[in-house]
């Protein structure tokens, strides 16, 4: 710890979601002290250092409120062109997913519209939904491509996604998700689509992306393509994440295991086989109840065998046009605590701790921590436990 005056403390009961203590890292009359942006002390205000006071020193106080580390957004598809609303109208008429996506819908039906855009049109429209999540205390973004499917509109796609950090302020992690369905070009030549992928778009997305996903599923890529693209990633010094047993148990999430995967995302038909494996690896569990909900899904993602393995588990909104149109956390958090069965702990650490942990930011930030980012959000509650209990129209009266 420093001598010289933090810039700034903050005077509130604190949330640290540091495990092993009290619920919720919990901190009563607690006090936060910043420096060049980074937590010099989190603790009782009672055993704040003398020296972190100074003249200069800003002091702030939360009247009772809360500070929990800044929300993460650990999957979101923020970039696309246009919407799907007729194929939501479709599905309440009866029609599923799958078959959306057979008819050439789906999926598909956003590649043509992203294609079709230009990336001023994708920012304008990406900043929108991102201005959404920010009013919500978001401060770090996962941005996915995935709906260009070429070697042009990929980057296009991950080129709009680094605009949006430097337009916000905020830290977006990129995602290349071109393994997210077979392009029509392509149809019926999956392996070729792959080869493609391997030598021209995973190559020329080295410095644009921060990581690199694929979706296993029937109606998308099997595992053994998967894992070429995941071997090519890895040679690249790419992370990787994994779409799994989203619609089948595909035994995604343990390819994701065996790929050393930061993360294995939906997992709602995954096996306790596959959970544990997860356990060992130490891929973190992304559940996303806004799909779960938006396509009418019935069985839900093995929260139960995750906490018994100790598979941490994170929470994110996929905010994308076709099966999860939303651009609220805290509502994320809510449909995990009613739909999954999380307790509000479980939910908000899925959008801290877990989060930063499934993009490979735990040593960053998504804990308040003495050395970590001075990345937090103050709110005027009297317990955190009401993050997840609205359903979103709750905001912080400060974000950092």
């Amino acid at each position: 710890m420093g001598t010289r005056p933090a810039d700034s403390i903050w005077h509130a009961n604190l949330a640290t979601m540091v495990p092993g203590g009290a619920p919720y890292g919990a901190v009563e009359d607690g006090a936060l002290a910043i420096c060049s942006r980074r937590l010099e002390y989190v603790g009782p205000a009672a055993d704040l250092p003398p020296a972190l006071s100074g003249p200069g020193t800003m002091r702030h106080d939360a009247n009772g409120g809360w500070i929990t580390p800044a929300l993460i957004d650990c999957h979101t598809h923020l970039v696309f062109g246009g919407n799907r609303a007729e194929e939501f109208e479709a599905r309440l008429r009866g029609d599923s997913y799958e078959s959306a996506a057979r008819r050439g819908g789906g999926i598909l039906s956003t590649v043509a519209a992203t294609r079709a855009a230009s990336e001023a049109e994708l920012l304008e429209s990406a900043r929108g939904r991102l201005k959404t999540l920010l009013a919500e205390g978001v401060r770090t973004v996962e941005v996915k491509s995935g709906y260009g499917l070429s070697l042009a509109s990929e980057l296009k796609m991950l080129r709009v996604a680094r605009k949006l950090a430097a337009h916000a302020n905020i830290r977006v992690r990129t995602t290349m998700l071109a393994a997210h369905a077979v392009p029509p070009e392509y149809a019926g030549r999956a392996d070729d689509y792959v080869d493609y992928i391997v030598a021209e778009i995973l190559p020329a997305a080295v410095g644009l992306a921060d990581a690199v996903d694929a979706f296993a599923e029937t109606i998308a890529f099997s595992n053994a393509q998967v894992e070429r693209v995941f071997a090519a990633a890895r040679a690249l010094g790419l992370p990787v994440k994994l779409h799994a047993d989203q619609l089948s148990d595909g035994g995604g999430a343990a390819l994701a295991a065996a790929s050393g995967a930061l993360s294995a995302d939906h997992l709602e038909y995954a096996s306790e086989a596959g959970v544990r494996a997860m356990a060992a690896a130490g891929t973190v569990a992304v559940l996303l109840p806004g799909a779960y909900a938006t396509v009418g899904a019935r069985q839900p993602p093995p929260v139960a065998a995750c906490r018994a393995h100790g598979v941490g588990m994170a929470v994110a909104t996929d905010c994308n046009p076709g099966s999860s149109p939303m651009c609220s956390l805290l509502m994320a958090m809510n449909l995990a605590c009613s739909l999954f069965r999380m307790t509000p702990e479980e939910a908000l650490a899925g959008t801290t701790r877990e989060a930063a942990r499934a993009l490979g930011l735990a040593a960053e930030t998504g804990t308040l921590e003495a050395g970590r980012a001075a990345e937090f959000a103050v709110w005027r509650v009297g317990h955190p436990r009401e993050l997840a209990y609205w359903m979103g129209g709750i905001a912080p009266v400060f974000v950092s």
